[in-house]
């Protein structure tokens, strides 16, 4: 039975992703004003991760939009790489924060400084509310689009931070030891770098026209060395728009070079799109090799046959 992989940018909705930006949003900019009245640099480097999210919710937001607008002349795949560029931007942003946040920590590590604890605790655990507010409201959500998962994931990660917050705040009150606050400043900031980290990555792999993560190219070309008809295959490529666009492009030599080459072409762009989820193909049918095709790395079904048996 086919796999039901239909996606489209009227199938994620909106109003989860436009609520947890506007909650986590608002309370970013209150996380910021208290970390600077309290003095607190777990609240400021909290504030900090806080706009990870902010900046996952937006770009989340602003694909599922931009995702909607018809593609043009100048740009034939339509806007969707918006969404890695900005998240190119966002990752470096993000890391040059960390570095000033460390460089702080480091100084009042060796020269402390007074911290309201008390305003610190309460920032903090109101932030620990807003995010589990987020949390609640994009859990539905995050099942339909590995965007928004990647947002989720974010303010699942900063509600561990606000933990952060509050436990230094609470170890100041308990020990009156100051240096759990910039300590705990570092760690939110680590927590940054690897939120982001892999952000960064898979943006980096997506603009290389990497094969996506959970595609496997030797399952594809067996797959369509099974389809019958199939000799052998060459010039394969497979790759993503966004993590959730893939396309693929293959050249396909026929075993009968007599044969109408139609049915062949909508069985194998069939398998791919029941099989694999790639609707996105452009599929190629050769009734024999062209000149100079020996050169290139054909791969032939005897050959995968031939791997089987061993």
């Amino acid at each position: 039975m086919p796999v039901n992989c239909t996606h489209t940018p009227q199938s994620i909705s909106v109003r989860p992703l436009l609520l947890a930006l506007v909650i986590t949003g608002g309370f970013m900019v209150l996380e910021f004003v208290g970390g600077i009245l309290s003095g607190s640099l777990a609240l400021l480097s909290d504030a900090g991760h806080m706009l990870t999210d902010t900046a996952a919710l937006g770009l989340s937001l602003s694909a599922v939009w931009l995702a909607r607008k018809p593609a043009d002349p100048k740009r034939t795949y339509g806007y969707y790489r918006i969404e890695i560029l900005a998240a190119l931007v966002n990752c470096v942003f993000l890391w040059v924060m960390v570095f000033f946040i460390f460089k702080e920590a480091f100084q009042r590590l060796s020269s402390p400084s007074e911290v309201n604890v008390q305003g610190m605790m309460l920032v903090g655990a109101i932030g620990l509310f807003v995010n589990l507010a987020s949390i609640y409201i994009l859990h539905s959500a995050q099942k339909d689009s590995l965007n928004v998962r990647a947002a989720f994931l974010h303010v699942l990660g900063d509600a561990l931070g606000s933990v952060g917050v509050v436990v230094a705040g609470a170890i100041i009150m308990f020990t009156g030891w100051t240096g759990a606050d910039p300590i705990a400043g570092m760690l939110i900031g680590v927590l940054i770098i690897y939120s982001s980290w892999g952000l960064m990555k898979e943006a980096v792999h997506i603009l290389l026209e990497g094969v996506p993560g959970h595609i496997e190219v030797d399952e594809i070309r067996e797959g369509i060395l099974s389809v019958e008809g199939v000799k052998d295959i060459h010039d394969l490529h497979i790759w993503t728009l966004t993590p959730k666009v893939v396309l693929l492009t293959v050249h396909v030599t026929m075993e009968d070079e007599e044969a109408d080459p139609d049915p062949l072409r909508r069985k194998v762009r069939d398998l791919m799109a029941e099989k694999f989820c790639i609707e996105h193909t452009t599929i190629q049918i050769e009734r024999k090799h062209r000149p100079g095709d020996e050169k290139k790395p054909a791969v032939r079904r005897d050959d995968v046959h031939h791997h089987h048996k061993h």
